[in-house]
């Protein structure tokens, strides 16, 4: 044979198994990754002191570095995303080992984030314990998907004293002529045994200078011609045999062969506007033969350049005009005639290493507080005068990012973070911009059809949270509030079903990933939802419908409407305070949902609040109106988000047990709010968005502050027992109300 290619030729290494394949061999003949990777044998590092890093940068395919094998018992793992390993823009990624499948190791559950500017600086440990066999890791990151891996562990043998290497041997068969020549090919098994820690390695090449590869299998020859096979292995102590090998001869066997191989060859490589290839350009040959077959293909560089053996794609590297010559040969002797492609190599321009230049303009209509009234549109620019602009992306409050198109149009009440970046056709991404807005209810714009309005940072179904981000959907409602769990299921399976269903869309929508799916409709098996005892049974007492409605009782001063949405409003037709009230029963222990807004005119706001527990109003004559039988004999949970005024604020017990503004939660105004008060025994909870604000236990003595005349305080008047209301505390106070709905506990 001669020698390899000269300076403008590059060949890459022949293919390697794919690590899966190592791995299951690894586990039948106890090989270690490094040997099996083609490297050369070290000394087993001791188990106890095995670290194991991945680092990552900016980039979003690959982890910069990570371990290809480990042994078996405790290891240190180290995961770092910052400044120092090449993160220049704060992009978040993840180390997450893979456990749902039955292909890789499922004994370590590991789940990492890690980006620049956390309170670790990006750099994170995690101690574990790690079994023999192959494990997957991956970046959980929506659109970091192609950010995966596997890694071998081995059982570490137990290498002691043991100072002698491997026995080996090899044995080549198959059919052979009188002069002993292999007919139409060869069969060469390797044999390697170690009485001391055992064999850890067994590797062969082909050839006198053939790479290393894992030996796992008989390997087989059928070129013809005088053939090397070389072998070696490795023991678990570390002790390597010295290579040996085994030379034979293949001939082809009788054949009415007389046709030569078919060859062709094809040029790839980046190339510009005249068809020139930048840096460089890759030549693959092919050859085919239906008589005796292939038997060799060789190729040359230039009109004069030596023939060589042609094992894989040939890279071309050096500037100028190429010929590559080609032909091949079968296994009856037949040569194929020569032929040649030409192409020309020439410099590539300089790499762009600079990203675009991004931008965002929101327009729409303004309040005097500087929100947008119904909508937001927000309009987004790139520009790269270098490689160009590939894609550009955005993402609402923490959410994936998605492709942008046409303006973004942001209408969901409350107050939003859009945040954007560009990449270029280099691949270099710009450091993310954002935007911060403020969306408040406008007469043009219909609320979303949400079943519950849920801001909830993470999703729960049930009491269960899933861990998952919240986010906003494409239809604008929340991922709670689409697969909203309150109806009252008659099996777990069929709330499991819905539960599937709506998964699948957000996972179609792009707005979660296949692990946030799995954790979700884990957290739905785990809720119990639908199972004998376990249904959220909400009932509801106003659902918007004129029916529904009309079961309600006006008393006092003050009005509501019911508005087209099914909302209804406060009126100022008639001043003084009042109550709606539903007359229909009385609830003992319960959980009482609905939603509010502060519909007061700008620069007030709204004050109404909930009644509960009161009796029934119209069998108290010593009373001077109906509603006061609910202020004095229930309990009041007030609605009032102003800075100045009462000093009772949103989820307090009027009179009796206040809650602050900062411990209110205040929302934008115009901005749809959850409202639950959960009442057993004598114990209140009352939880806004889904978020506690407030608990307190009517225990007797307790008297109203401040003190009120004919107030009985907390004497026994304030019932086990009663009915629900909702206040009109005046014609200024304009307060909506919608979806009110209560379960029994």
């Amino acid at each position: 044979m001669r020698g390899r290619t000269r300076s403008p030729l590059r060949r890459p290494p022949r293919p390697r198994l794919l690590l899966a394949l190592i791995a299951s061999v690894g586990l039948l003949l106890g090989l270690t990754s490094t040997a099996a990777l083609g490297q050369e044998p070290k000394e087993a590092a001791p188990r106890a002191a095995q670290v194991l890093t991945w680092t990552a940068g900016n980039d979003i395919t690959h982890y910069l570095s990570a371990p290809k094998t480990a042994v078996a018992g405790p290891a240190t793992i180290v995961f770092e995303n910052s400044e120092a390993t090449g993160n220049t823009t704060g992009m978040p990624h993840t180390l997450t080992f893979d456990v749902s499948s039955e292909d890789y190791n499922k004994d370590v559950n590991l789940n990492i984030l890690a980006n620049p500017s956390d309170a670790e600086g990006g750099k994170h440990t995690a101690e574990v314990v790690l079994t023999p066999g192959t494990y997957r890791y991956h970046c959980t990151i929506p659109g970091h998907t192609s950010m995966t891996g596997t890694f071998v562990v081995t059982d570490g043998g137990g290498g002691g004293d043991d100072t002698t290497a491997p026995e080996t041997s090899a044995k080549v068969t198959g059919d052979q002529n009188a002069d002993g020549a292999y007919v139409g090919s060869a069969t060469v098994t390797v044999e390697a045994t170690d009485a001391g820690s055992g064999v850890d390695t067994i590797e062969y090449a082909i050839g006198a200078d053939g790479d290393w590869q894992p030996y796992t299998t008989p390997v087989v020859v059928d070129q013809v011609g005088d053939q090397v096979v070389r072998y070696r292995a490795t023991d678990k102590a570390g002790n390597a045999a010295a290579q040996k090998s085994a030379e034979f001869t293949v001939v082809t066997g009788s054949t009415d062969d007389k046709t030569p191989p078919e060859t062709s060859a094809t040029v790839a490589g980046d190339q510009d506007e005249d068809g020139a290839y930048l840096g460089m350009a890759t030549v693959t040959v092919t050859a085919s033969d239906t008589g005796s077959g292939v038997n060799t293909i060789e190729y040359a560089i230039g009109a004069d350049g030596d023939w060589q053996p042609y094992t894989g794609p040939v890279m071309v590297h050096e500037e100028g005009a190429h010929t590559v010559r080609y032909r091949a040969t079968d296994k009856a002797g037949n040569a194929a005639a020569e032929k040649s492609v030409d192409f020309t190599v020439v410099v590539p321009p300089a790499e762009d290493t600079t990203a675009p230049v991004v931008g965002a303009e929101v327009s729409g209509s303004k309040n005097s507080d500087g929100a947008y009234i119904g909508s937001a549109k927000v309009t987004l620019s790139a520009t790269d005068d270098d490689s160009g602009v590939d894609t550009v992306e955005y993402s609402i409050d923490e959410g994936p990012y998605l492709a942008y198109a046409k303006p973004v149009v942001v209408d969901r009440v409350g107050r939003h973070t859009l945040a954007y970046r560009a990449t270029d056709k280099a691949g270099n991404t710009s450091q993310a911009g954002k935007v911060v807005l403020s969306v408040v209810q406008g007469g043009g714009v219909p609320a979303p059809g949400c079943a519950e309005f849920d801001e909830r940072k993470t999703v729960f179904v049930g009491t269960v949270d899933s861990g998952v981000p919240n986010r906003i959907t494409e239809n604008r409602c929340r991922i709670n509030e689409r697969i909203e769990d309150e109806k009252d299921w008659t099996s777990n399976a069929l709330f499991l079903k819905h539960v599937t269903q709506v998964l699948g869309e957000l996972k179609a929508e792009n707005v979660i990933d296949q692990r946030e799916r799995k954790a979700i409709n884990q957290a739905a098996k785990q809720s119990g939802i639908g199972k004998p005892g376990q249904t959220t049974g909400y009932r509801d007492i106003m659902d918007g419908s004129e029916k529904s409605f009309q079961k309600w009782e006006q008393v006092g001063g003050g009005r509501f409407a019911l508005n087209e949405d099914g909302s209804i409003t406060s009126s100022k037709t008639v001043d003084g305070m009042g109550m709606l009230w539903f007359p229909e029963r009385k609830y003992d222990d319960f959980s009482l949902k609905l939603r509010f807004r502060d519909d007061a005119a700008a620069g007030a706001n709204a004050n109404g609040g909930v009644f509960v527990r009161f009796p029934q109003v119209h069998d108290h004559p010593e009373e001077q109106s109906p509603e006061w039988v609910a202020i004095k004999y229930g309990h009041e949970i007030q609605i009032f988000d102003s800075p100045a005024g009462d000093m009772y604020k949103t989820g307090s017990v009027y009179g009796f047990d206040r809650v602050g503004l900062a411990g209110a939660g205040v929302t934008e105004k115009g901005t749809w709010n959850d409202y639950e008060v959960r009442v057993v025994d004598q114990h209140f909870k009352i939880f806004r968005n889904g978020v506690l604000i407030n608990e307190f236990d009517n225990t007797a003595g307790q008297q109203f502050n401040p003190p009120r005349d004919g107030d009985p305080g907390t004497d026994g008047r304030r019932y086990a027992s009663g009915y629900i209301g909702l206040q009109v505390h005046s014609t200024s106070d304009v307060i909506s109300y919608r979806d009110i709905r209560i379960k029994e506990l």
